[in-house]
């Protein structure tokens, strides 16, 4: 468990710097003994939020997901040809 002591500026603010990399806004709450805990979070774009609302679908992708990691997959070739090209305006 990382512990640093961090100091609030003039105007109450503390800053975060390296600890705050990769995060893009903080839940924070306040216990009954004052103690400040602030919850990072990673926010998605809402072009993908649907996969997270999607349990069967997110589920799906974590299995995907864990077969890669395990080497459980093989390859199939290209689907190049497959794929739809944009109409030329």
């Amino acid at each position: 468990m990382l512990e640093k002591i961090l100091r609030p500026d003039s105007k109450g603010r503390v800053a975060l710097g390296k600890l705050a990399k990769g995060i893009s806004s903080f839940r924070i709450s306040i216990d009954e003994q004052h103690r400040i805990v602030l919850e990072p979070y990673a926010e998605v774009p809402a072009s993908e939020k649907w996969l997270f609302t999607n349990s069967e679908a997110l589920a799906s992708v974590k299995r995907g997901l864990a077969d890669s990691a395990a080497k459980r997959v093989r390859t199939r070739g290209s689907f190049a040809k497959f794929a739809e090209t944009p109409d030329e305006d």
